[in-house]
C-alpha cells in the first residue's frame, strides 16, 4: 500500500492547498486529491514540484506499507 503524507506535512509547515498551488504552479484539484489520498497516481514532474516547494524529499511524502497477508 502506498501511503501519502502531503496533509501532514503541508499542516506542519502551515501551507494551505491554495498557498502550494502558487507555490508550484499545480491545479488546486490535483494537489487535492493527493492531499486527501484520492488519486490513482501521480507524475515525478508534480513530485519535484512539491518537493522544492516544500523543501522536501519524496519519502517525506510517499511511504510504501507492505500489505499484511
Amino acid at each position: 500500500m502506498i501511503k501519502v503524507h502531503l496533509s501532514r506535512i503541508m499542516g506542519e509547515k502551515r501551507i494551505n492547498i491554495a498557498d502550494l498551488s502558487r507555490l508550484t504552479g499545480l491545479h488546486r484539484n490535483g494537489i487535492a486529491k493527493l492531499y486527501n489520498e484520492e488519486t490513482d497516481g501521480v507524475k515525478f514532474d508534480t513530485l519535484n514540484r512539491i518537493c522544492e516547494a516544500l523543501d522536501c524529499e519524496i519519502q517525506d511524502i510517499i511511504e510504501f506499507i507492505k500489505d499484511e497477508k
